[in-house]
């Protein structure tokens, strides 16, 4: 099985369907332990090289700088030409009052700093990490700009933590105008539990052309099947460990999504995380979700989503589930 290639948006670059993730690389968990180590993050993107990816997702801050190192090691002993990279810039790097955010000062440091540890003279695709509304569109859109111009990065692109359709607008019309680079990757949270950006946000993505790759397509674990309606979390889960994701997905709306994830994984002989993918994958508005994994054997559970074929009506099943409650 080897992952198919999509376009990217009107980028003219293609990507495979679905991006690698590369957030829990040298990233320490509450005991000081590193999550994914060099090694092993060698071996992942081996497997997914292996398995027909190209598309790979890191960030300045993911393992405060460690991700962007390990890829860059790895990418030294290949053909840095066989893979599209993206990385971010916005959160915190320095205590200085300028470490953060999308200043002309913060974003070039980040840049240059972005290139050294990815040993590559350039980024497929730079997303801002959040929306900086304390630096002026014009400001940021300009240097962004710059960046393509002077060939450090290829395309631009905007991740979110909320929907922002109207910021994303003002930005691009405001590129057109200027002449700048738009953006032209969309990187918001989307899952079939969590739907806030269907609607305006979703609709801006199609009438501009920006390509959707959505981060938390398994909505926290939620959608992996180890919750159930009206039972306690498991002890170990993530649900009893942090109030705040309880409030946020233990619904009784995104019961009803998920319960019916599991029952079309029963009928497709799927586990409900890979159908869960392939619903994303399936998605006419979706250009490939971002999936991560601690071992080989979680990633190649997630790259056979890619073999699941929905019906149309078991993809309109998940996505009515959570819009007949959510209106």
């Amino acid at each position: 099985m080897s992952l198919a290639m999509v376009p990217l948006g009107r980028t003219g670059t293609t990507v495979s369907e679905l991006a690698f993730g590369t957030w829990r690389f040298g990233r320490r968990n509450d005991d000081g332990e590193v999550e994914v180590g060099r090694d092993r993050a060698h071996e992942l993107l081996d497997a997914y090289a292996a398995a027909g990816g190209n598309f790979i997702d890191t960030a300045d801050m993911y393992g405060d700088g460690a991700s962007e190192t390990y890829i860059g090691d790895w990418l030294g002993e290949r053909d840095r030409e066989d893979f599209v990279v993206a990385s971010k810039i916005f959160w915190p790097t320095r205590e200085d009052a300028n470490g953060r955010g999308l200043n002309r000062k913060h974003l070039r440091r980040q840049m240059d700093r972005i290139l050294d540890r990815l040993g590559t003279d350039y980024v497929d695709l730079l997303y801002i990490h959040r929306w900086d509304d304390e630096t002026p569109v014009e400001e940021f859109m300009r240097t962004l700009d710059g960046f393509v111009r002077d060939g450090k990065v290829n395309y631009l692109g905007t991740s979110t933590l909320e929907p922002n359709a109207w910021k994303v607008v003002k930005a691009n019309e405001l590129a057109d105008k200027r002449g700048y680079e738009p953006f032209k990757v969309a990187q918001p949270r989307y899952n079939a539990a969590n739907r806030e950006i269907e609607g305006n946000y979703l609709d801006m993505c199609a009438d501009y052309d920006i390509g959707v790759v959505p981060w938390s397509p398994l909505a926290g674990g939620f959608l992996t099947g180890k919750y159930a309606r009206d039972e306690r979390p498991p002890a170990d889960s993530r649900a009893a460990n942090d109030q705040r994701f309880a409030d946020s997905y233990l619904t009784p709306s995104n019961f009803d999504a998920l319960e019916q994830v599991e029952e079309v994984a029963e009928a497709v002989g799927a586990s409900p995380a890979q159908v869960s993918l392939a619903w994303l994958m399936h998605h006419p508005q979706v250009t490939a979700p971002i999936v991560g994994a601690r071992t080989v054997d979680q990633l190649g559970e997630n790259v056979a989503a890619a073999d699941i074929d929905l019906t149309p009506d078991q993809f309109e099943r998940i996505s009515v589930a959570k819009r007949r409650v959510s209106g």
